[in-house]
C-alpha cells in the first residue's frame, strides 16, 4: 500500500468541504445580481514550469485508467449548462439549498459516494490570508466556458498547513474547475476553486479524501498521486472537464 511521502496523514472529508468553501467565500445569505468579479489570468501551469497553456495534463499517469464505458448527458434545470457523466452514477437535485436563480446538483457513483457539486449564481470573493505550500497533480484547460476572455482550467490540488497539529487537517485537496490566478514561487494563496459564469460565479469539483470507506471503492487508493491512476478520478476528470453551456 502506498503512504504519504509528502504530506504526511489523510485529510477528513468533513474538514475538506468546509476549508474548501470557507476559503473559496462560498455566501451564506443570497448571492447578488451582479456582484464584482475580477478578470484573472487562468491558472495554466505548476510552480516551475512556463507560463503556456498545457497541451496536456502534466500529472496525468502515462496509461490512464479506463473510463466508464456508458454515459448520459445532463442538463441543469435552468437549461443553461450540461455535463457528461457515468450511466450507473445519480445526479441528485439539490435545488432546495442553490441560491435564488441559481442551481445546485450533487452528483453520487453507483455505491452512493459523493464526487462532485455543481452550483451556480453564486458569489465568489477571493482572500488570501495567508499562503502555504502547495502541489498541483493535474490540470487541463475548459475552453467550453471561456469568460471576459479567461479559459477557466479544471485543477487537483493540494495545500499544505504545516503549523496545524492535527494531522487530518493538516492537508486540504480539491479538484474542479478554476479561474483562480495562478501561483508562482513555492507558497500559494487558499483553494479558490470557482469560475465566472454570468450572472456571478459558480463551481463544479469536489474534495479528495485518501480515508473514505465507502463500498465500491478500489483498493490501495491512499495518495493523491495513486488516485490519479483509478477509473473512479478519470471519469470524474472527463465529466467535470465535459462542463459547457447547454446544446453544445
Amino acid at each position: 500500500m502506498r503512504r504519504f511521502s509528502v504530506i504526511g496523514s489523510a485529510v477528513s472529508a468533513g474538514f475538506l468541504v468546509a476549508a474548501l468553501l470557507g476559503a473559496c467565500g462560498a455566501p451564506a445569505t443570497p448571492a447578488p445580481t451582479s456582484p464584482a468579479i475580477p478578470s484573472v489570468p487562468p491558472l495554466t501551469s505548476a510552480p516551475g514550469s512556463s507560463d503556456a497553456a498545457p497541451t496536456e495534463a502534466p500529472s496525468s499517469p502515462a496509461t490512464p485508467a479506463p473510463t466508464a464505458a456508458d454515459w448520459q448527458i445532463f442538463t441543469t434545470a435552468d437549461g443553461k449548462l450540461q455535463f457528461d457523466h457515468p450511466a450507473e452514477w445519480t445526479v441528485k437535485d439539490r435545488g432546495a439549498e442553490a441560491t435564488p436563480g441559481g442551481v445546485f446538483v450533487e452528483v453520487l457513483t453507483a455505491a452512493g459516494k459523493s464526487v462532485a457539486t455543481l452550483r451556480t449564481n453564486v458569489a465568489t470573493g477571493a482572500e488570501c490570508p495567508q499562503k502555504i505550500p502547495y502541489s498541483v497533480f493535474d490540470l487541463v484547460p475548459v475552453p467550453a466556458l471561456v469568460q471576459q476572455g479567461v479559459t477557466p482550467h479544471f485543477i487537483f490540488e493540494l495545500r499544505l498547513y504545516p503549523a496545524e497539529k492535527d494531522p487530518t487537517k493538516a492537508n486540504v485537496m480539491a479538484y474542479g474547475i478554476s479561474s483562480a490566478p495562478k501561483p508562482s514561487g513555492p507558497d500559494a494563496c487558499p483553494i479558490f476553486q470557482f469560475f465566472t459564469w454570468p450572472p456571478s460565479g459558480a463551481s463544479f469539483g469536489g474534495v479528495y479524501n485518501p480515508l473514505d470507506a465507502t463500498p465500491g471503492n478500489e483498493p490501495n487508493i491512499d495518495t493523491p498521486e495513486a488516485y490519479l491512476e483509478t477509473s473512479e478520478y478519470n471519469d470524474i476528470r472527463k465529466m467535470i472537464t465535459s462542463l459547457r453551456p447547454a446544446g453544445q
